[in-house]
């Protein structure tokens, strides 16, 4: 039994992560977006890390996953009532959260070290690692002129139309010596794309020099897990950003968009229709149940990629010996 390195944000993204902490522990490492991050009264918020945070601790709340259960607003009350700024109502607990972040890193630590020292105040066996320790934003060209994801998200309620994307900084930032350990150790088993926006989530990570590189070299299975069942995303705005681009809503298109970086990709039950004509690009497919509704279903999930990962392994060594 080896390592394993996912890849990916968001709750989707997390609720594999968690699945996979159960299945492995010490020996997972969940990369994951900062393309998304943003300034917010003086404090660097960074939500992707922060949902994986509440979830691999087992804290997040049921429905909202991006927040930590319990969550009360009285400090976003206050604000309110003071004419602060409206776009983001971040909760007391939370809070708690980014006010340590910010006297790290006044202090001079890196966010991944910053990062992991909250995995392990929070009791996570599982290594969460900011995709790079240098600032990338996702800049989305939308009808309405260039937007930040929170711009987009919070404001404007995804309503504009998308047209493109932009990951500022990323050529200039490098992969964390933490994020090059996870992917070149010796008894890496299996590299996980998890169920992420490709665009605003899985991409920037995939921009950030080095990444697309590690995998293509790294030997391991490279396996997605696709966001999308039965053409539509179950939260988030996946769907419609790939309608605005021309891109099939489906998990077929999903695939292609890691087209050159996975050896397969896991879709859902509900798309078993498509398998063939993935098949025929050149993937290995598995279609299960990826609805991640309980615990069970995340440790069902995990232990479902991993056992694929396996067999495209397999299946790899045995076409190197024909």
């Amino acid at each position: 039994m080896g390592t394993v390195v996912a890849l990916g944000g968001q709750v989707g993204g997390s609720k594999l992560a968690e699945g996979l902490q159960r299945l492995r522990g010490r020996n997972l490492a969940y990369v994951v977006n900062t393309g998304d991050d943003f300034d917010y009264l003086g404090l660097q918020v960074s939500p992707d890390v922060d949902t994986a945070l509440y979830a691999l601790a087992g804290i997040a709340d049921p429905a909202k996953g991006w927040e930590p259960a319990g969550e009360t607003f009285a400090v976003h009350a206050m604000l309110m009532r003071l004419r602060g700024p409206q776009q983001i109502p971040l909760g007391d607990r939370a809070l708690a959260l980014q006010l340590l972040r910010a006297e790290a890193l006044r202090a001079g630590r890196t966010p991944t070290a910053v990062t992991l020292e909250l995995c392990q105040r929070l009791g996570i066996e599982a290594r969460v690692l900011p995709m790079c320790n240098d600032p990338v934003r996702t800049v989305l060209h939308t009808d309405a002129g260039a937007l930040s994801f929170q711009d987009y998200f919070v404001d404007l309620k995804c309503e504009p139309e998308v047209r493109g994307f932009q990951y500022g900084g990323a050529d200039q930032a490098r992969l964390s010596d933490e994020v090059l350990e996870a992917l070149h150790a010796r008894d890496l088993e299996a590299v996980v794309l998890c169920p992420s926006n490709p665009y605003h989530t899985m991409h920037p990570i995939l921009a950030v020099p080095g990444m697309r590189e590690a995998l293509r070299k790294g030997g391991a299975p490279v396996i997605a897990v696709s966001p999308i069942i039965g053409g539509r995303a179950l939260q988030g705005s996946a769907a419609k950003m790939m309608r605005e681009l021309g891109r099939e809503v489906s998990a077929r298109a999903v695939a292609m968009e890691y087209r050159g970086l996975i050896d397969g990709i896991v879709i859902d039950g509900a798309d078993e229709g498509l398998a063939e004509g993935i098949l025929a690009t050149g993937f290995q497919v598995l279609a299960v149940p990826t609805y991640m509704r309980s615990a069970e279903d995340r440790l069902k999930l995990a232990r479902e990629v991993l056992e694929f990962a396996r067999a495209v392994r397999l299946r790899k060594e045995v076409a190197a010996d024909a």
